[in-house]
């Protein structure tokens, strides 16, 4: 396995992403959008979750197909990003049939940022304009770090941010991550600057700095955040051809790398949740096997970009916690 090209979600041919954010209100989101419809599903490990269109998901419900994925923060208020982005896809033309009208399917997730710093004031929503503006934004190319639905994001100990991975498998398949890190866990070993995915680090991605000499393996965490105001939300994807049903099972499996890459992780107060993605653009080969590979590398690569994640957050004024980055400064 090597990294892709860009060594974002984006290696997966025929998936773009577009970030958008809010400096007042300290918050953002974040679109996967596909070239055509797409096989999508959910693994939701967390305590405290907030979704739209998830139960659509499952394997059992008429619509296999999604046209994009959403991932922001506001807590209960970011749902509507996902509003934006449907409106946006109705008006390009885009969206299940149903009778003559077309109805975009757009799962979304979100994290909650409401207690950074920024302006919660607003008198309308600001989140449906910024999932427009994400979906407007779709690109091959995105910033990580402080961009899109990890804009306004927090650790236990560090910035939170939006991170992403590719990896290229031997039989040609592509495998990709995308995460919004607003974690109750550290991403890093103690008040250390390593990170806890370092085992799993490609070309110094995050640093090289690999893990430190010795860690307390027996110490109990404590919950920095209050209720509520954790989670984790990410996609994986890849161009295999995969149904709904091994879809999920790649999105249960991803859900090893967060556990690698955040101590402790899907904990009573965070809402983690992993989607899948799956173009369809190779056929398995081996079913048996192919799936087995597609579930370490969608874990790989989450452990990877949670870790860039706040690799690549930058400090900004007004910051309640340190960027990574500021701390390793000279």
């Amino acid at each position: 396995m090597r990294p892709g090209a860009r060594n974002l979600i984006t290696d997966v041919a025929g998936l773009l992403v577009g970030n958008a954010e809010d400096d007042g209100v300290r918050t953002g989101a974040t679109v996967l959008l596909g070239a055509r419809p797409f096989v999508a599903a959910v693994a939701v490990m967390g305590g405290a979750p907030g979704t739209r269109e998830t139960d659509l998901l499952a394997p059992d419900k008429l619509v296999q197909e999604v046209d994009a994925l959403v991932l922001a923060g506001g807590s209960a208020f970011g749902l509507d990003a996902a509003s934006g982005v449907a409106d946006g896809l109705r008006e390009a033309g885009r969206g299940f049939d149903v009778g003559g009208m077309l109805v975009p399917i757009v799962p979304g997730a979100i994290l909650f940022d409401l207690l950074n710093g920024g302006d919660k004031g607003w008198r309308e929503n600001p989140y449906k304009r910024l999932g427009r503006e994400a979906l407007a934004a779709a690109a091959a190319e995105f910033g990580l770090g402080s961009k899109g639905a990890g804009y306004g994001a927090m650790t236990a100990n560090w910035k939170g941010g939006l991170g992403s991975a590719s990896l290229v498998l031997e039989s040609g398949i592509t495998v990709g991550a995308l995460v919004a890190v607003n974690a109750l866990g550290s991403v890093t070993v103690g008040d250390g600057p390593q990170f806890w995915a370092a085992p799993w680090e490609m070309g110094g991605e995050f640093g090289g700095l690999g893990l430190p000499g010795r860690f307390d393996p027996n110490h109990e965490p404590s919950p920095l955040k209050r209720m509520g105001e954790a989670t984790t939300i990410a996609i994986v994807a890849t161009d295999a051809a995969l149904s709904q049903a091994q879809a999920q099972r790649m999105a249960t499996a991803a859900h090893d790398g967060m556990a690698r890459a955040i101590v402790p992780s899907h904990t009573p107060f965070d809402g983690d949740l992993v989607f899948a993605a799956a173009t369809g653009a190779r056929p398995l080969t081996d079913p048996l096997l192919e799936p087995f590979v597609l579930g370490h590398a969608a874990a790989t690569c989450l452990a990877r970009a949670i870790a860039r994640a706040i690799h690549a957050a930058h400090p900004m004024p007004g910051d309640l916690q340190p960027a990574w980055s500021s701390r390793r400064a000279p």
